[in-house]
Order: structure tokens, then sequence, then C-alpha cells
């Protein structure tokens, strides 16, 4: 085997990246406090064709060389918004109909492979704090919640892992097949 060279992976511009239809998922980070996670949190949308980033509360905001550090220039192609509060946020996608799913352990999760993605549906995945979760507030807010099953002693991944995981899952349910792209 030989490594490809980075000319040979096709990877878009960022005016590419920007005309490109993107999937129909917005990434929501609720108060999470690492700019290294919210760095590569956006460097998986980026790769995901993620529509939005939506960056709540103390969750830190670019312009940031930490958030840089990670994100390897993906704050410049996948936009984001910053709201004072999640439940805005929330309040707002789901005026603009997407259905919210959040990603945390509680009562009546859906396991992530479960998880059941309809093509004409838009989808708000919210992602918490690193170590308080999603907040009450936003679970309230939340249609249905997912949980990515693990089978080790520790019961969490870090936030960067789990947009990964369930970024994956979600990418490759609805846009594998066919979900629109916006």
């Amino acid at each position: 085997m030989r490594k490809l060279h980075n000319n040979e992976l096709g990877r878009k511009s960022i005016q590419d990246y920007k005309k490109s239809g993107k999937s129909p998922f917005v990434v929501v980070l609720d108060n999470v406090r690492s700019h290294n996670n919210v760095g590569s949190v956006f460097r998986t949308a980026d790769a995901f064709l993620t529509w939005k980033v939506l960056l709540c509360g103390i969750t830190p905001r670019p312009p940031h060389r930490d958030i840089q550090k990670t994100a390897l220039g993906a704050t410049e192609s996948v936009e984001w918004e910053w709201y004072e509060k999640t439940t805005d946020a929330l309040r707002k996608l789901k005026e603009e109909g997407y259905l919210i799913v959040g990603v945390e352990q509680v009562e009546g999760a859906v396991e992530l492979q479960d998880l059941k993605i309809e093509r004409s549906r838009k989808y708000a995945l919210v992602f918490g704090h690193e170590v308080k979760g999603v907040s009450q507030e936003a679970l309230d807010l939340c249609d249905q919640c997912v949980i990515i099953p693990q089978f080790g002693t520790k019961h969490s991944f870090n936030i960067a892992v789990s947009a990964g995981i369930v970024l994956w899952e979600v990418n490759k349910k609805g846009v594998a097949s066919n979900a629109p792209l916006y």
C-alpha cells in the first residue's frame, strides 16, 4: 500500500465547501468549556458537511488560537452562531422545523444504532458540558435523546469523540440513504 498525498484526497476548497450541499444536521454545543473540544467538533463537522455549529453559553468561540489548533481551519468552512442561552438556540431550531436530539444518558434514551433518521427531516444534535452533560433546561426541549452504548468501566466519552461517533452514525443513516442535502 502507498499512502495518499494530500493532493490525491479530493479535498474541497473553502469556497467549494460553502457551495456544497450540506447534511441535514446541526450540532449544538451546550456550555462546552474546552477550546480543544470545540475545535475538534468543528473539524468533524467539516468532514461530514454539517450544516452549522451552534455555540451556546460558556462555549468558546472563534477566533481563538486553541480552537484553531484542533480545528485546522474548519472554523472558516463550517458556519457557526453563538447564543447566550442554549434554550434560545433550541427554540429557534424548533421554529425552523428541526427535530432536537440530545446526546445524553437519560431515561428513555434510544441507543444510537437504533435512532431512526427520516429523509425529510432536519436534526439538531445537542452535546453538553464535559462534566455536567446536557443541561436539564436543554433536555426539556429535546424531542428525543440518544445514548452511545459503552462496555467498559467508564460511562462517558470525550465530547469531541461523542460528536464524531454520532455524526458518523447519523450521516451513515441519513446522507447515505439519500436524505436531503441543504
